[in-house]
């Protein structure tokens, strides 16, 4: 049987924050560009057509802009877990993808990246933040 979970994504979503190790990094505020895709049954929300029902992306999204325009991280490793961790608030949600491209990052290559996957479980996991 296949997964009965569908897929909501948002792409593409270009912000720009403090992350990094290297002086100029942590001074300036560089483009970081996300793909995230949440995994929820949209069933229901489906038969009634009422937001309610739904994992409403709009929200996520504007959460997840609110964090990471004001964050200041070291590591996208960090930045990438906390915005699966907003993800995951809404308890439809039940696995999460989460890519974060650093475009001009690397001299020679168009961007560098981290993509992490995960469940609601191990977000939920307290970690002290």
């Amino acid at each position: 049987m296949s997964d009965p979970l569908d897929r909501i994504e948002i792409r593409d979503l270009l912000l720009r924050c403090i992350v990094g190790i290297n002086a100029s990094e942590r001074k300036n505020k560089q483009d970081v560009l996300f793909n995230i895709v949440m995994w929820a049954d949209t069933r229901r929300a489906a038969q009634t057509d009422d937001i309610d029902d739904s994992v409403n992306y709009r929200t996520v999204t504007k959460q997840i802009i609110e964090h990471v325009e004001a964050s200041d991280y070291f590591l996208v490793e960090r930045l990438v877990e906390q915005v699966a961790r907003i993800c995951v608030r809404d308890e439809r949600v039940e696995r999460v993808r989460v890519t974060l491209e650093k475009p001009g990052a690397l001299r020679f290559a168009r961007s560098v990246g981290v993509t992490i996957e995960r469940t609601r479980t191990e977000l939920l996991v307290p970690d002290g933040n």
